[in-house]
């Protein structure tokens, strides 16, 4: 076996079924699908067993992941989360890219499921952090980590201790070994259900206290600095959110829908000259950050930062 697909999931009835559809209709047959169960109380075990996947028991996402990987037959583990979906070809890209590059740990550009060009913005804002701290900080979401069954037994899988950000403090540790790659050949579409549920701009809020806490305080292995909440999607929360990002981020979504709306109205209805200079400031916008963070853009920024760290290393390195 090559692949071990490992899918920790909680009441995943209505995701799951969208993903595991992606995964059939792949061009890769050496695979097995592994869902860890938490206890769910909808379908989603059934579903699981519809589609020809073994099921183990879980727990939260750590204890699913490792569940699955003790069960799990391939060579290489591929961790996903139930509200992703994966582009044709993915598996046997994926497979073979890691193959060809001697990878043992990896992974790729995410995108939104989303029509909203600000949902689009802040996931590849997302991936250039993750691009530019590949070998300062690296990190990596676990609905996106690519590793060899042998460096995850070797790193003893993912601290079940940790109540959020277990998955960075894997990548961290398994790149002390085998270090962390970024994965040209494939991408993860992924829900922003999580967007909605806690407010775009309050969630990124949320990622950067996470990160600054763990830079100076270390591991968060209880719930006095974040609230975490495995499952419940369908319930919005707020609570991490404040009236001042929620005004940003729903003017900035109102922009776009009136931009989509009245796209093809002619030119000279009034309705159009209203909205035409709020919606041309906002495309602007977003062009520009489009160009910015444009695949061949990250990488002359990545190349440009490393060649400007040799530089100075280089002058230090000079007469005394």
């Amino acid at each position: 076996m090559k692949v071990s697909i490992i899918i920790p999931a909680l009441n995943e009835e209505a995701m799951l079924p969208r993903l595991l559809d992606s995964v059939r209709i792949q061009d890769f047959d050496d695979y097995e699908v592994i869902v860890a169960d938490a206890k769910s109380e909808d379908r989603t075990r059934e579903i699981a067993a519809e589609y020809g996947c073994r099921v183990v028991e879980g727990g939260l996402p750590a204890a699913g992941r490792n569940a699955g990987a003790a069960a799990a037959l391939g060579e290489l583990l591929c961790f996903l989360d139930a509200d992703v979906i994966l582009p044709p070809g993915f598996i046997r890209n994926m497979y073979n890219e890691m193959e060809d590059r001697f990878i043992d740990l990896a992974t790729c550009e995410i995108k939104p499921l989303s029509d909203y060009q600000l949902d689009r913005i802040i996931h590849k804002l997302i991936n250039l952090a993750v691009i530019l701290n590949l070998w300062i900080d690296p990190k990596a979401f676990g609905f996106c980590i690519f590793v060899t069954k042998r460096l995850f037994n070797r790193v003893g899988g993912f601290d079940e201790t940790i109540y959020v950000a277990e998955d960075n403090n894997f990548v961290k540790r398994a790149s002390a070994f085998r270090q962390l790659r970024f994965l040209n050949s494939v991408c993860v579409m992924v829900s922003v259900r999580r967007f909605e549920k806690e407010g775009r701009f309050a969630y990124v809020r949320k990622g950067i206290k996470l990160n600054l806490y763990r830079a100076f305080k270390g591991e968060i292995r209880d719930d006095g600095v974040v609230k975490y909440e495995f499952g419940a999607f369908d319930r919005v929360d707020r609570e991490a959110s404040s009236d001042v990002l929620d005004r940003i981020e729903g003017r900035l979504l109102k922009i776009e829908e009136h931009s989509r709306r009245f796209t093809h109205i002619a030119d000279g209805r009034n309705i159009q000259k209203e909205l035409r200079p709020h919606i041309d400031e906002y495309s602007h916008l977003i062009s520009e950050l489009d160009a910015y963070l444009d695949k061949q853009e990250r990488k002359t920024l990545l190349r440009e930062r490393w060649k400007n760290f040799f530089g100075r290393g280089k002058q230090k390195e000079g007469p005394a």
